[in-house]
Order: C-alpha cells, then sequence, then structure tokens
C-alpha cells in the first residue's frame, strides 16, 4: 500500500512538472480562493504572528501566566515558571520581517499604501520591543537582509533598539493619519487607520514608561516624547476599543475545551486573590472559583472568605496534597468552557490611562489629575470585565453601580504619592489576568511591585535561588550560527555570561 501512494504521488510530480493545465490542477483550485498573495493577506499573517497566543496548547498558555505569579499548578508535574525557571526566548519571531517588505512592495502605488506603510512600522516596533525587553541587545538595525546573504547579524545595544523603536512608532503615527481603511487585518479595528494611529501612540506610551529608570537618558529624551504624545491628543479614546482578538466559536480561546487533569487543576495565587480582596474587587468573583472546602464549610460562593489563593512559592507536592482537599480556589470555569470567555486585549484604554496616572505623578506631563486617570483606567478594566459572562460570577457580577462605588476603602486614591503608585501598579497587575502577563513581568522589574514570592528552597533559579530572575535566556540558535555576535553581546553586557540575573541596560 505504501508503495502504491508513494509512485500516485510521484505521478502526479511528474504531471505538474510539464507545461500548461492538467486535470488534477483543475479539479483541486478553488475558484473563490485567492491563489495570489497580496498586502492584505500578509497583513494578516503578520498581524497575528504579533498578537495572536502562538503558544503550542493551553499548557503553555498557562506557563506563560505562571511567569507572573497569577497561577499555581497542582497537576501532572512542577510547572517550572512557577519556581523561577526561565526559558530562553525566541527569535523566530523576525522570520516575519521579509513578509513586512512584500507587504509594502505589493502596496506600492496603491490607496493603501500610508496603511500598510503604518503596520509595518507598528509590528517591527511591536515585535523588536518585546524582544529586546526579554533578553537586552539584539539583533536589530541589521535584521531582514537574509536574502543578500547577511545571516550573522551584529546586536544593537538595548538603548539604540528602543529608540528605533520608539521611532518607528512615531512614523506609524503619522503614515496611519495620512491612511485609509485596509483590508486584511483581523483585529476589532478592521482596518481603521484612525485607531491603529491611537494604539500605536498608546503603545509607545507604555515603551516610555517602561524606561522610567532611564528618563534622563538624553539619546531618548523620554519626558519630551511622552508629553508631545499626550499633548497632540491621538490616543485611545474610551470608545475606541482594544487592540487585540476577539475570540469566537471559529477562533476559540486557547483554554477552551481543555477541562483536562492539567488545565481543571490550575489554582489562583494568593498573590492576586488576597489583593482583589482588599480592593473588594468582583474581579475575583470572575477570576477563580470557591474553595471547596469553604463551601463545604457553609460559606456561600459570593462570600470573598470562600476563595483561597495558592502561595506560589510553597512547595509543589505541599500545594499537591492541599488541592486533593479542595483547600484552593481553582481557575474560573468559565476559561474552560468557553470559545470566548473575553477577547485578548493587548492595548487598551485601561491601561494607557494607569500609565497617565502614573506619569502625572512623576511630572512627565501637566494635564489631568492623577486621580482622575486612576478611576477612568480601572473603571474601563471593570467594564470589560462586567462584559464577561455573568452567570460565572458567582452571584457578584459587575454592574455600572458597582463601577460608579468601587473608589472605596483601598480602592479609595490615595493621599502620599508612593501610596498612588502601587494603586496604579496593582491594578496594572489586575488587568493582565490571562492576557498577556509578559508585561506584567516587565512591570515587576522595573517596580518591584506586587512583591513576588521567593522560596530559596522551591525556587529553580539556580544561580540565585534567594532572587527573582531578571531575563530570558538568549536563544541556543544564535549560539550555534551566530556566535561571534551573541559573544560579543554577552560581554557588553553581562561579563560573557548568559544569566538571567544579570541587568540589562533598562534595569541599571
Amino acid at each position: 500500500m505504501k508503495k502504491i501512494i508513494i509512485y500516485a504521488a510521484t505521478g502526479i510530480l511528474l504531471m505538474g512538472s510539464g507545461t500548461g493545465c492538467t486535470k488534477f490542477d483543475d479539479i483541486n483550485s478553488n475558484p473563490d480562493a485567492t491563489v495570489t498573495v497580496n498586502s492584505a493577506m500578509l497583513a494578516t499573517n503578520i498581524i497575528l504572528k504579533n498578537l495572536k497566543f502562538n503558544g503550542r496548547d493551553a499548557m503553555a498558555y498557562l506557563s506563560d501566566n505562571g511567569v507572573a505569579k497569577y497561577v499555581a499548578f497542582a497537576n501532572q508535574s512542577i510547572m517550572p515558571t512557577q519556581y523561577y525557571h526561565m526559558y530562553s526566548t525566541d527569535f523566530g519571531i523576525m522570520t516575519m520581517l521579509p513578509n513586512i517588505e512584500s507587504m509594502l512592495k505589493y502596496a506600492e502605488g496603491s490607496v493603501m499604501e500610508n496603511s500598510y506603510k503604518g503596520l509595518a512600522k507598528f509590528m517591527r516596533a511591536y515585535m523588536f520591543y518585546y524582544l529586546t525587553m526579554q533578553v537586552g541587545d539584539i539583533p536589530y538595525s541589521g535584521t531582514g537582509k537574509g536574502k543578500s546573504g547577511e545571516i550573522k547579524v551584529k546586536y544593537d545595544t538595548q538603548e539604540e533598539v528602543l529608540k528605533g523603536v520608539l521611532d518607528e512608532l512615531k512614523e506609524a503615527d503619522q503614515f496611519f493619519a495620512n491612511g485609509v481603511k485596509f483590508d486584511g487585518d483581523p483585529t476589532p479595528f478592521a482596518g481603521d487607520p484612525a485607531k491603529w494611529r491611537r494604539a500605536a501612540n498608546s503603545f509607545a506610551l507604555r515603551v516610555l514608561m517602561s524606561l522610567s529608570k532611564k528618563a534622563d537618558a538624553s539619546t531618548l529624551n523620554i519626558k519630551a516624547r511622552f508629553a508631545e504624545i499626550v499633548n497632540a491628543g491621538f490616543i485611545l479614546e474610551s470608545n475606541t476599543g482594544h487592540l487585540g482578538l476577539n475570540y469566537s466559536s471559529t477562533n476559540v480561546h486557547p483554554m477552551s475545551g481543555t477541562n483536562d487533569l492539567f488545565t481543571s487543576r490550575t489554582i489562583v495565587s494568593s498573590l492576586l486573590i488576597d489583593n482583589l480582596k482588599l480592593y473588594n474587587d468582583r474581579r475575583l468573583f470572575y477570576f477563580a472559583e470557591p474553595a471547596g472546602a469553604r463551601i463545604a464549610g457553609g460559606l456561600t460562593q459570593s462570600d470573598p472568605a470562600a476563595y483561597v489563593g495558592a502561595n506560589v512559592s510553597d512547595d509543589y507536592d505541599d500545594i499537591t496534597v492541599a488541592h486533593s482537599s479542595n483547600t484552593y480556589s481553582l481557575l474560573n470555569l468559565r476559561y474552560l468552557r468557553e470559545s470566548a470567555s473575553e477577547p485578548r486585549r493587548l492595548v487598551t484604554y485601561a491601561e494607557q490611562q494607569l500609565i497617565l496616572a502614573e506619569a502625572r505623578i512623576l511630572g512627565w506631563i501637566t494635564t489631568g489629575t492623577a486621580q482622575a486617570y486612576y478611576e477612568s483606567g480601572v473603571k474601563s478594566a471593570l467594564a470589560n470585565t462586567m462584559a464577561a459572562t455573568a452567570s460565572y460570577a458567582h452571584g457578584m457580577a459587575i454592574n455600572q453601580a458597582y463601577i460608579d462605588g468601587y473608589f472605596t476603602g483601598e480602592a479609595a486614591f490615595k493621599s502620599t504619592a508612593a501610596d498612588q503608585l502601587k494603586q496604579i501598579w496593582m491594578q496594572r497587575y489586575f488587568l493582565n489576568f490571562m492576557m498577556d502577563p509578559t508585561p506584567v513581568f516587565f512591570e515587576y522589574r522595573r517596580n518591584g511591585y506586587p512583591v513576588f514570592p521567593v522560596n530559596p528552597a522551591t525556587s529553580l533559579n539556580l544561580n540565585n535561588p534567594s532572587a527573582v530572575p531578571m531575563r530570558w535566556y538568549y536563544p541556543s540558535s544564535e549560539g550555534n550560527y551566530n556566535r561571534d555576535n551573541l559573544n560579543e553581546a554577552l560581554q557588553r553586557q553581562y561579563d560573557g555570561v548568559d544569566d538571567v540575573n544579570k541587568l540589562m541596560w533598562i534595569l541599571r
């Protein structure tokens, strides 16, 4: 049977090698499908490469949330990210660069050219920002030249990369300002250049705030750039929507339908649950299930005391034993049961407003008040959660009256700048649960808040078990194929050692 299949396949290939069409071509061509690559098709691929969760499965999705200390695990085996094991980053995403160039080539002379140029600049900036924030110095200015044989690319310094990222975002702003609605956009923006322009500028604010430790670096001009963007006014508005992806029955959430021995035993961390309780925040009831033992003891599912998180630094065996006694709160079932439990929100008005609140406290801007920015950001975040299915909220659904009355107790804006900043940072922590947790880790490195628990007895940070790692490893492929340039970058930054505990430029 195998030989017959092989011969048949060979015959097909031989037929295809001749001139003209064949019956095979006719039968296997879809008359309704596009057979020629165009800018729209490439745009879709590029956007999804950057914005879609591209991990293998639900386990990988949860592993990322382990990095941010959102969850603990009591399943088949230890999840290394829970215990500060850092993996290598992946430069493979740079393979989108030729597609970006092709997208621009196909768009030349079209009415959508400026929009695709804006998209190209934004996608490049988004990708390179994430990569440099994970490891430090990276190949940047010399990338995308594989066709000309340049495959061993020198590393730019992190300062040079971030300057380039900010410059590209500024260019994106101008191209989108002169753009028209473009095809191939799978995000909720649906090709609207005005919304993309606002998202590009909002993302630029995030980049600039992540550089707060380098606020006085003359080459980046951080404070002036930030104020310029805000004063121009083309940032996200409350009704712009989010940059990200909407899930549906055909594009399901990565956790949907995965109620297995792994996902069904995912525990929400005490770091998240305890702080949600402190703020009297009803997102608690949307994020977690009540602990079975507390319900058996007489508490109701609408009682915050029924929710118990695990200390993510506790011994895995101890967590597993406690889980078997229904001690902890598991991940809310909506994530496992619903194909579209909530959208993937990556650049949002809520986060932008919280960033503006911090900038106002730091004196980077003079418009508005920190309290007004803080409250508008939190209200937007709560409204986003309110849009989720209320039947999973355990009788504590968020409504407008709750949102309007949220700012009491711990949630009321504090009187000192130090306490205000902690409130802002905590709200940004709440905001990214089960979204994209990588920026949460970036924020922890920058401000050390909320405090991640560390237990040297369980830590997988082998070189410094008493500390939280500060970066990812470089890809092993770079050591194999671009060793000299990698070694030069390691020597320049980290005394020649690819150590996850070393501090990159933005943190020094």
